[in-house]
């Protein structure tokens, strides 16, 4: 079973856990990392051979063109995270259908390649936003990879699907949510901090237990995470800290580890392979 191996790129400061200390309008004053940090990203798949989907933020693909064009030089698939992070649950659907439009014309310029993949910003697409779906659909999207099947206190959608489905009726659009580890009375995601906080053993367990239903697992995290010398955010949360610090030095081994344990790939190959399930 081949698994979807997936990199949410933004920068230290465009994190959800910071969104209401850092104003959107002083992020170009701050010192930028996302560039040093993907690369380290690319670095790292390069020593496997793996290759992997990069949701990236339109807001950096303005400022750093030619790192989306070593994404898919390298032969990575480039796909859409949205313009600077804004959670799709704050848009109307004329604000998220002008974000889409905005952003895909911004990273296929640069990367050279057709963005047919989307992930929500803090998987933002849930129970609120019933027309996300249909304005991804519309605009040509292929698939979406931007629901959480969880309980969680900044985002879920815990009556979602747990695997790949059609959200909306006769359209072409596959939604592929994220994985989750499915425990006796609870679900715990497992992707991004939870992974960086948890046992990587959490993480082995979720994908034994989704191949053996026969799927996938969706695994992502953030270039910011493989980086402990990042500035630190003083006025933040004490939580929003301890998530978002803690254990910066341990991920790069941890997902060496993880990429040695499994077979990864794109996900657009995945989602191909979901098309032909739900057929």
């Amino acid at each position: 079973m081949r698994h979807a191996l997936s990199v949410d790129v933004e920068d230290w400061f465009q994190v959800g856990a910071f969104e209401k200390v850092i104003d959107k309008a002083d992020w170009d004053g701050l010192e930028r990392r996302v560039e040093r940090n993907t690369d380290a990203v690319l670095a790292l798949f390069g020593e496997s051979g793996v290759k992997a989907t990069f949701f990236t933020l339109g807001w950096v693909a303005a400022r750093h063109p030619a790192l989306i064009r070593r994404i898919a030089d390298a032969g990575h698939e480039v796909a859409s995270h949205g313009w600077d992070h804004q959670r799709v649950f704050t848009m109307d659907p004329a604000t998220f259908r002008a974000d889409l439009a905005r952003t895909r014309k911004t990273l296929e310029d640069a990367g050279g390649q057709a963005v047919t993949g989307y992930r929500a910003p803090s998987f933002s697409i849930d129970k609120r936003t019933p027309w996300a779906h249909e304005a991804l659909a519309a605009a040509g999207y292929a698939y979406s990879s931007s629901v959480a099947p969880i309980a969680h206190d900044h985002y879920g959608w815990p009556e979602a699907p747990r695997y790949a489905f059609r959200p909306i009726a006769g359209a072409d659009l596959i939604e592929v949510p994220v994985t989750v580890a499915d425990l006796p009375g609870k679900r715990l995601a497992t992707g991004g901090g939870f992974f960086r906080l948890l046992p990587a053993q959490l993480m082995n367990f979720a994908v034994r237990q989704v191949s053996r239903e026969g799927q996938p697992a969706i695994f992502y995290f953030h270039p910011w995470e493989i980086d402990p010398g990042q500035p630190r955010v003083g006025n933040a949360p004490l939580r929003s800290k301890l998530r978002h610090y803690s254990r910066l030095e341990a991920m790069a081994g941890k997902l060496r580890g993880l990429i040695a344990g499994h077979d990864w790939g794109r996900m657009d190959a995945v989602v191909a392979e979901a098309r032909k399930r739900l057929a």
